[in-house]
């Protein structure tokens, strides 16, 4: 009797088919790049929402201070918000036409652009020099540049106050007068002399004592990133003194000098404290001031006036007026320009 051929699979003691090594290896690399996945998405989850948690209160913060009352301002340029800061009834441009049309308003564009147009350069030339002197000196360098710069660190309202009643309180007394003193001169009140106008001197002073040391800090940056090796090549050549300032010197400090004049602008179009607090005389308020800069103008129209639809519309003038000039000089001296 023949037996029948065997068709089935010989079984050796298997439940079922064996599986190739490599598939099982596949299959386990896939499972293990699925756990790290899993793993990292949840440690991205977690990261995320610890950021979220420690910058949510700044981040609202910002928003409903800052920008949230940006728009809400921008609302009251627009409307008849006189005694209220609800946006009242619906004006339009009418705000921002009375304004340009003020002349007091007009006065102060006028008298801010000559404070700017003198403080300015004035600024950058005193940082400059003060930089380039510091920088040549060897020992103690850190405290003269301490120094300069701990002026910085004081307010604009205690600077006042003291260049108000210690320094040119008109007294005979005061340090001013006696100095002259020494010269023979008489005793002068001076911010409230206008012919000739010696309240520009207790102003110009005070900005430049504040502001000198934090941009002379800036130049002496730009002056440490300057490579000894140019100064040493130039030297070989025969170069010193003005010429080293002329080729290499100002040159290289050329996005450092840009970006000092773009700050000295900003900061020249926003002065307030020292108009404000040097002419303030208490209950009048700075009506009388022989000088006044937007910024005061606007603050007696929202807070004297109480009329905030005006001071809205002129606080959204100068920031345009701001912009404006800060775009020109962008475009002169090729900020944020790449080189060439």
């Amino acid at each position: 009797m023949v037996a029948a051929p065997h068709t089935g699979t010989h079984r050796t003691g298997q439940s079922g088919p064996s599986r190739p090594s490599g598939t099982a290896d596949r299959d386990t690399a896939r499972s293990g790049r699925r756990s790290r996945t899993r793993r990292r998405s949840r440690t991205g989850r977690s990261a995320w929402a610890a950021f979220a948690l420690l910058t949510a209160p700044t981040l609202i913060g910002l928003g409903v201070f800052k920008y949230v009352a940006i728009g809400w301002s921008f609302l009251l340029s627009l409307s008849d918000a006189r005694g209220t800061i609800a946006p009242g009834r619906w004006v339009g441009l009418d705000n921002y036409r009375t304004l340009l049309a003020d002349r007091t308003f007009r006065a102060s564009l006028g008298q801010i652009l000559l404070f700017t147009a003198f403080i300015v350069p004035v600024t950058f030339a005193a940082s400059l020099g003060l930089a380039l002197l510091v920088h040549r000196i060897r020992r103690g360098r850190a405290v003269v540049r301490t120094a300069f710069l701990i002026p910085a660190a004081v307010s604009y309202v205690a600077a006042s106050l003291l260049w108000k009643m210690c320094l040119f309180n008109g007294l005979p007394a005061g340090i001013a007068n006696t100095l002259t003193g020494w010269f023979g001169m008489d005793p002068v009140p001076w911010l409230q002399t206008t012919s000739p106008p010696l309240y520009w001197i207790v102003l110009v002073t005070l900005r430049l004592w504040l502001q000198v040391g934090f941009y002379m800090v800036l130049f002496l940056a730009g002056l440490q990133g300057i490579p000894e090796d140019l100064y040493e090549a130039a030297a070989l050549d025969g170069a010193k003194g003005l010429r080293l300032l002329r080729s290499i010197t100002l040159p290289m400090l050329r996005n450092t000098s840009v970006a000092v004049l773009m700050l000295l602008f900003i900061a020249a179009f926003q002065a307030f404290d020292e108009f404000y607090n040097l002419f303030n005389s208490g209950l009048s308020g700075t009506g009388a001031a022989p000088v006044q800069t937007p910024l005061v103008y606007l603050y007696n129209t929202a807070m004297g006036s109480q009329d905030y639809g005006l001071g809205s519309a002129g606080a959204f003038v100068l920031t345009a007026l701001i912009v404006g000039v800060t775009l020109i000089q962008g475009r002169f001296t090729g900020f944020g320009r790449k080189e060439g």
